[in-house]
């Protein structure tokens, strides 16, 4: 991709990755990604973040069709996970006398990635460069999605860089939002990155959100098209997402995976107390229902119970699914518990009790457990047990 003005003295210099399917381990990219840079030229000539490690050369080039790299003053890095911040030791290396503003934590995580002393200079809620013609303002917005991240405002353009906020992985070639064909794609993309990126950070999101200048007209973010016409949907969408859902009644999710109906009548034993101590009560056999709902009904329940069978020495791996999609930001304020019927050794409810508790969920001390087919006392036992962990919440 080679630089594309978007403004007058703004221009996009950062690269495409179509090819990408898998972005951090954990998040697809069915259509690619970009990462995004951007370069304002005035008296001053100022970068706004940097690329990948392994797209330098590129980004370096996409510079060079605007100014000479050497004529570049300053550097604003708004987060610096190593998809933004990759590139910042070999930019270094061609601009010694180049200055970087960032947070306090930004400059930490920059110094811990690069291994350098750096020439950062801190900044806080307010502080301005003055770049001759244009003044940035910075807005430090904490947790979207590192404590590092900030925002960069340009009055004057009435655009703001946001790095990760409001970005999505979707390789837009002309870097606007108004050239994409294929919509509902795009719309896709930008839920999902939503939901992996900023879901466990709701109530900073919130913020975020009312810290961005109400003129705003362009927002510049870090990866995926530049917003100007669906601006204020994208906005609207973040705070329909992020804003807390009223309940009537507390909730519980009782999930579990049972190959033979004894774990099941356990969680019906379970889903039963709980009903009756007033929680709205969801049940799902991992088996019979989607991994999405699964997890959505389990990061969002007050109390989530966890049933397993024990097949070869462990719990199966639908079981575990599950548990990997846990929110392991949000889990303080919430309860949870495993239990299983087994019938040889026994060991997943104490393996999924011991995973609960390393997500810092508050739990009992042990989980509950029994041989093949539950009893009644075993039924009464098992309405006892999930009680005492809807009491931990209470």
């Amino acid at each position: 991709m080679s630089a594309i003005q978007l403004r007058e003295g703004i221009w996009s210099v950062g690269v495409l990755n179509p090819s990408l399917r898998v972005f951090d381990i954990v998040m697809e990219a069915k259509y690619g990604t970009s990462y995004n840079a951007y370069l304002l030229t005035g008296e001053k000539n100022v970068l706004i973040e940097t690329v990948h490690a392994d797209y330098f050369e590129e980004y370096e080039q996409n510079i060079r069709q605007v100014l000479p790299l050497e004529q570049v003053d300053y550097l604003i890095m708004n987060h610096n996970e190593p998809d933004h911040s990759g590139s910042v030791a070999r930019l270094l290396d061609q601009c010694p006398g180049l200055e970087i503003f960032c947070t306090a934590a930004g400059k930490k995580h920059l110094e811990d990635i690069t291994n350098r002393t750096l020439p950062c200079r801190v900044v806080k809620a307010g502080d301005k460069l003055d770049l001759g013609g244009r003044t940035l303002e910075f807005i430090p917005a904490p947790l979207l999605h590192w404590a590092d991240s900030m925002f960069t405002w340009d009055p004057a353009d009435k655009t703001l860089f946001t790095c990760d906020f409001l970005g999505c992985h979707f390789c837009e070639p002309t870097m606007l939002d108004e050239n994409i064909h294929d919509q509902a794609a795009y719309e896709g993309e930008f839920a999902y990155y939503y939901q992996g990126i900023f879901g466990p950070f709701k109530p900073f999101v919130l913020a975020g959100l009312d810290k961005m200048p109400a003129d705003a007209r362009l927002v510049c973010p870090s990866h995926g098209p530049c917003l100007s016409g669906t601006l204020e949907r994208a906005k609207e969408l973040y705070r329909t997402w992020s804003t807390p859902k009223s309940k009537e009644k507390k909730s519980a999710f009782v999930v579990y995976a049972s190959a033979y109906g004894c774990t099941a009548a356990l969680a019906a034993a379970a889903a039963k107390a709980l009903e009756a101590e007033g929680f709205s009560v969801t049940t799902a056999d991992v088996t019979k229902q989607s991994l999405s709902a699964c997890a959505d009904a389990a990061n969002e329940a007050d109390v989530l119970l966890v049933g397993a069978p024990t097949i070869n020495k462990d719990a199966p791996k639908a079981v575990w699914d599950v548990l990997a999609c846990l929110d392991a930001v949000n889990t303080k304020g919430r309860a949870a518990g495993a239990f299983g019927a087994y019938g040889w050794s026994g060991e997943a409810p104490g393996m999924l009790h011991t995973r609960l508790q390393q997500l810092r969920f508050a739990a009992p001390e042990t989980p509950f457990k029994v041989l093949f087919t539950p009893t009644t006392e075993d039924l009464e036992a098992m309405a006892g047990y999930a009680r005492s962990v809807a009491d931990l919440i209470k």
